[in-house]
């Protein structure tokens, strides 16, 4: 299947076509909608962080003629409710979460397309419910391993210095010996003025290693999508993702003769290309495309072109 993924552009925005909330359980709804074509192609698409939610931008990644488009806001962020909560929220709940999303919408089976923690998230649901998948596209992929979260918290900084030292200073001395713990108190106090603080200064350290050109938001951070995002990402890797150690790769083999798509920059600081060429070599019917001028963000003009050209390169999957 392989495409030149150069050329191509966003989709024209827009709007839902169907919206609502969806009762999960746990006291958790979830915020989902849908988009395109109601009879054509579907393909759901995962947000990052965890805890990033979606926004209208990631709609424009498929052709709206051709695809029946899903998004959702996972448990506890966007706009699903309640806000920034870790209760009952797990990557095995996630997924059964899209499971029940699935059926609501009277799905068969769909494409999977999803980035970073959305590139985890999309495995973690293909190897425990294959028949209900098509295909994957995956970006600047993530899978949960010890040394990922190491590299996040110890050593992206190798590149980034400043943000990093930043990261760590925010912290008081006596803390700096336990990163992320230290981070998961501060983050879940309820005191807006502890957890917020501590949340702009997760994010930050993330944003700044997220693009390859620097990016620099001259608006305020939003207290809510900060939040969400920041405690979401260090309850999940204060529990290693809730999975056991390489239970991806060690399922890998319930969804190797599915095709899948693999767009990685080739300067992704988040999520080093080491982990995609893994996977890909793991994965015989995949398609590596390494873009050689991108770091880790979706919206990079490269990295924006190859995930576009590979929901083109899907279309001769259709029914």
């Amino acid at each position: 299947m392989p495409f030149n993924h150069h050329g191509s552009n966003l989709f024209p925005a827009l709007s839902p076509n169907h919206s609502g909330m969806l009762d999960v359980g746990d006291g958790h709804s979830i915020y989902w909608e849908e988009c395109g074509n109601p009879d054509g192609q579907p393909i759901l698409f995962l947000h990052g962080g965890p805890g990033a939610g979606c926004a209208p931008v990631h709609r424009r990644f498929f052709d709206p003629d051709h695809y029946r488009i899903v998004l959702l806001d996972q448990r506890g962020c966007g706009r699903s409710v309640p806000a920034a909560s870790i209760e009952h929220n797990t990557t095995d709940h996630l997924v059964a979460d899209l499971e029940k999303l699935r059926r609501l919408l009277k799905i068969d089976s769909w494409f999977v397309f999803g980035g970073s923690w959305g590139s985890t998230l999309a495995l973690a649901y293909g190897v425990a419910h294959p028949a209900r998948c098509k295909g994957f596209i995956l970006r600047g992929v993530f899978m949960g391993q010890d040394y990922e979260g190491d590299w996040f918290l110890n050593k992206m900084g190798t590149f980034q210095p400043e943000a990093a030292r930043a990261f760590i200073h925010f912290l008081p001395t006596e803390e700096r010996t336990d990163i992320l713990n230290n981070y998961v108190r501060r983050l879940n106090h309820p005191d807006s003025d502890i957890h917020l603080p501590a949340a702009v200064s997760w994010s930050a350290y993330e944003e700044a290693c997220a693009t390859l050109m620097p990016f620099h938001n001259p608006g305020q951070p939003d207290p809510h999508s900060t939040l969400c995002l920041a405690r979401m990402e260090a309850h999940y890797f204060q529990h290693k993702f809730f999975m056991e150690k390489d239970h991806l790769l060690n399922k890998l083999h319930r969804i190797l003769h599915l095709p899948c798509i693999i767009v990685q920059g080739r300067y992704d600081v988040v999520c080093p290309p080491v982990t995609a060429e893994h996977l890909s070599r793991s994965w015989p019917n995949s398609q590596l495309i390494i873009v050689p001028d991108a770091g880790h963000s979706a919206l990079e003009p490269g990295i924006r072109n190859a995930l576009v050209n590979a929901t083109q390169a899907f279309k001769v999957y259709s029914d």
